[in-house]
């Protein structure tokens, strides 16, 4: 074995810079971080040759030109100071590694000035040596990185091509301006500029001006504040009609600074389960306030991921708020900005009724389940108690937005092949889909439901399952009952149905239980839910079935009232929305 040495400072830089610089993008995050820190305003970053020379320059702080050298230097940082700094960090960098390793694989420029010099100073940096001389410059600092990895040809081999490596770039660029609406962002490349933000401090704004109104006028605002625990949260989310093919869009940050979180992503999923089709996913702009001593940052040189004090109060809490969100309940924010754009068309939802409905089918199926079936009413007194504590945490945090006054009738045009209900809008034709409209409105009510009517069966048919079923049923035939639902085994695999939900009175059982079983798919967890989804599924209205003009409108205006009026429970969309103006567009008419 050869002889221990000690390495030079130069290679301790590469070799560090390996962790902390990656490619292109981790230069620029690095840079803009610095800016923000600085405080700045303003931050312009400029791309050139193949991603390798970059550009940043902000009107920050600066640095103080007696500070230059340690600037450069390895763990030197103005961020922190003593050890317990580390459990209290409130700035996006602290380690004090980013300009000590860009400066060991990169020909660095730096031109900065503060504002209580008159003149600036100017730092050239290459093989990790610094040399500096005064300068004239405005207050703020210049990066010029040119040849970045130029000194490690191996580092250059795995790079990507350029547009792949600056669609990095802008993506971080993105995630940045929206986690910073205060702060005015361009990006350029090869002299073009590809993205600009204002800097007006306001979100919403900041939305519109990275993906346009179509997507900024179709977000939820999500605010919530829990002041025991220190937790908040702010941002917006779309609806479920408005989705992406990737968890691209979402953009999730701890304290404004952007993280890979799973216990964020979870809570997202959750709340969107059951609202959107697999393989789809929301557009997600939330910023997460916590107290800096509950939450690690320094847990790897990225500062991408962070480890919670309380992983299981945050899920609840980000879960909560986004459902909340999607639901119309916010808090009042103060001195907010509102952005010119037409308001929402479609969705005014009530407040959550304070009493629990009992619901009753309203088209009756015209085929009953057997012959001889004799039905008797019964109420089971179970209660849904965790929709109904959920509920009533939701009051406790969140205020009801004010709504408009009631709109008046919906002008229905008509049926179109018995499945779907037309509306005529003033701005256009709303097109709505009258089975998963109703069924969406059962299963809000039968969530929120203290009881549910039952109808007992005198005689039922016996039902075969396999013995997994069986056992699935006999561990839970409490929640069964909870939804309405007796079940009897009559041997290990024999069971009968002694009672149903009245509104399922005409509905085979067995259709009842395949369905059930279906949606479980090899998953048992959240059975309640597989049962409800089901139950609305089957008592609500069916396609192809013809409607009076009166019968169309009371599911209109009972799907209206929804909490969640996007997507069925299965994630499929409810309705269709056609603007007039496109409509005219297509027939070659000017209005």
């Amino acid at each position: 074995m050869a002889r221990i040495q000690q390495l030079s400072k130069h290679m301790i830089n590469q070799i560090a810079a390996g962790e902390v610089i990656e490619r292109p993008a981790s230069v620029v995050k690095e840079l803009v971080e610095n800016s923000i820190d600085a405080g700045a305003g303003r931050v312009s970053v400029e791309i050139t040759n193949d991603c390798r020379n970059i550009r940043v320059a902000d009107n920050g702080s600066g640095i103080h030109p007696d500070d230059i050298y340690l600037a450069f230097s390895k763990h030197a940082t103005s961020k922190i100071r003593e050890s317990e700094d580390l459990f209290d960090i409130h700035t996006l960098g602290f380690r004090g590694e980013a300009l000590a390793s860009i400066i060991s694989i990169s020909k660095v420029t730096c031109t900065t000035r503060t504002k209580d010099y008159d003149h600036g100073t100017r730092v050239i940096c290459e093989n990790s040596e610094v040399n500096k001389i005064e300068t004239s410059c405005a207050v703020g600092t210049i990066m010029d990185v040119k040849d970045l990895f130029y000194n490690l040809p191996a580092r250059l081999k795995f790079l990507k091509n350029s547009n792949t490596e600056f669609s990095y770039i802008q993506e971080l660029i993105q995630n940045l301006a929206l986690s910073h609406p205060e702060v005015a962002f361009e990006l350029k490349k090869n002299g073009k500029t590809v993205l600009k933000t204002t800097g007006q401090n306001i979100p919403l704004l900041t939305i519109k001006e990275i993906y346009g109104e179509e997507v900024s006028k179709n977000l939820k605002e999500v605010l919530r504040t829990d002041e025991l625990s220190g937790l908040k949260i702010s941002g917006f989310v779309s609806t479920p009609d408005l989705t992406r093919s990737s968890k691209k869009y979402y953009h999730i940050y701890i304290n404004s600074r952007t993280v890979k979180c799973p216990v964020f992503l979870k809570a997202i999923d959750t709340a969107y389960k059951n609202m959107i089709s697999i393989g789809k996913y929301p557009i997600v702009i939330l910023n997460l306030e916590l107290p800096a001593s509950d939450v690690d940052v320094n847990v790897h040189p990225t500062k991408k991921e962070v480890r919670y004090k309380n992983p299981n109060q945050i899920f609840n809490f980000i879960m909560s708020s986004i459902i909340a969100g999607l639901s119309n309940y916010t808090e009042r924010p103060t001195n907010i900005v509102e952005i010119s754009h037409p308001a929402p068309r479609r969705f005014e939802n009530p407040e959550i009724s304070e009493t629990p409905a009992v619901i009753n089918l309203m088209f009756p199926q015209t085929a009953p389940a057997s012959d001889d079936t004799v039905y008797l009413s019964e109420k089971t007194t179970e209660t849904i108690a965790e929709q109904r504590q959920e509920e009533i945490s939701q009051k406790q945090f969140f205020t009801p937005v004010e709504t408009a006054p009631p709109e008046p009738e919906d002008k229905i045009i008509g049926q179109y092949k018995n499945t779907y209900i037309l509306i005529e809008k003033e701005d256009g034709l709303e097109i709505v889909d009258q089975h998963i409209a109703e069924e969406r409105y059962i299963y809000e009510k039968l969530k929120e439901s203290k009881e549910i009517i039952s109808q007992l069966l005198f005689i039922s048919d016996v039902q075969t399952v396999s013995a997994t079923e069986a056992e699935l049923i006999k561990e839970n035939l409490q929640k069964f009952e909870r939804f309405g639902y007796g079940i009897e085994f009559l041997s290990d695999t024999e069971l009968i149905f002694r009672k149903v939900p009245q509104m399922l009175a005409n509905v085979n059982p067995k259709e009842i239980l395949a369905d059930i079983f279906e949606h479980i798919d090899g998953d048992i967890d959240n059975l309640e839910e597989k049962i409800l989804i089901t139950t609305s599924c089957k008592a609500a209205v069916k396609a192809g079935q013809k409607l009076s003009t009166w019968q169309m409108q009371e599911i209109i205006k009972k799907w209206r009232t929804t909490k969640l009026p996007y997507t069925c429970p299965h994630g499929r969309p409810i309705c269709k929305f056609f603007e007039h103006k496109d409509i005219a567009k297509w027939f070659q008419r000017n209005n």
